[in-house]
């Protein structure tokens, strides 16, 4: 199947948070997507982006029973580690299932390392589910390794009141 894959532009939001949207709810997690479209304007295609997208796209022929060409996305970030250096992390990936098994994630993912190499990036990293083992088999086949037992560290967040409590003097 024909497909390009390239950098969002800030006229693709609309596209990337239904995007989200669907995989939020193939996630069974749609009711906490709080992100709007013009979130995602802001944070990605400002002077100082929070984050960055790969669209997969297929031409008009290929589009879907909706009509939508931009059928997969991915996101990323730029970090740092104090052991390594610089690093890039991979938000969502995400490819319409009716797209799947075609390569269009494997690009995706392809890109993102492509981008992070040319930035000097010493390791993509990303999380995913525990339970999503058709995830965790892809990744492994693009030579992906899972660190959460070898290293004995956990992926911990803070947010709501207790980020707001956390942020006071």
């Amino acid at each position: 199947m024909e497909f390009s894959v390239r950098a969002a532009r800030v006229e693709d939001c609309k596209d990337i948070r239904r995007l989200i949207l669907e995989l939020a709810e193939s996630l069974k997690d749609a009711d906490n997507v709080t992100i709007t479209q013009r979130d995602l304007e802001r944070d990605g295609f400002s002077e100082n982006p929070f984050y960055h997208c790969v669209i997969a796209e297929v031409p008009e022929q290929h589009r879907t029973k909706g009509g939508h060409t931009k059928i997969g996305y991915t996101t990323y970030f730029y970090n740092y580690n104090t052991w390594c250096g610089r690093t890039i992390h991979m938000g969502d990936l995400y490819v319409m299932p009716e797209f799947r098994g075609k390569g269009i994630g494997r690009a995706l993912m392809s890109k993102v390392a492509q981008l992070g190499l040319a930035a000097g990036c010493h390791q993509l990293n990303f999380t995913i589910f525990d339970w999503n083992k058709s995830a965790q088999d892809f990744y492994l086949r693009q030579g992906c390794i899972d660190i959460t037992a070898s290293t004995g560290k956990h992926f911990m967040r803070c947010e709501g009141e207790a980020l707001e409590r956390l942020a006071r003097p």
